[in-house]
């Protein structure tokens, strides 16, 4: 499982990189039309398909716990439209108030 999250940090450095450095290699000419329309959403894409698989995934099954709840309370934050910090302060504390209870 871990092999699979660090193959694809790998690939979304390297794609990453290649987007930054497009305009000089590329050298004023436009990207074509399919992957001007997959940059904008290809990170948090990845980001949030990596989010949940770490928070459902364990040894041998899925697993459901405290991260769930942090997870729901992220989304819900998400929602809200509250800045990033606050979903993200929002999501631990829920997921510690959680640990710690249940």
């Amino acid at each position: 499982m871990i092999e699979n999250s660090w193959s694809v940090v790998a690939a979304v450095t390297a794609a990453t990189a290649a987007c930054k450095t497009s305009g000089f290699w590329l050298r004023g000419r436009a990207l074509p039309l399919p992957i001007t329309r997959v940059l904008p959403v290809l990170a948090p894409a990845l980001l949030a398909a990596m989010v949940i698989n770490a928070s459902f995934s364990g040894i041998d099954a899925p697993v459901l716990d405290a991260r769930i709840g942090g997870l729901f309370v992220a989304t819900l934050a998400l929602l809200l439209r509250l800045p990033l910090l606050a979903v993200m302060a929002l999501a631990a504390g829920s997921t510690a108030l959680l640990r710690a209870f249940f």
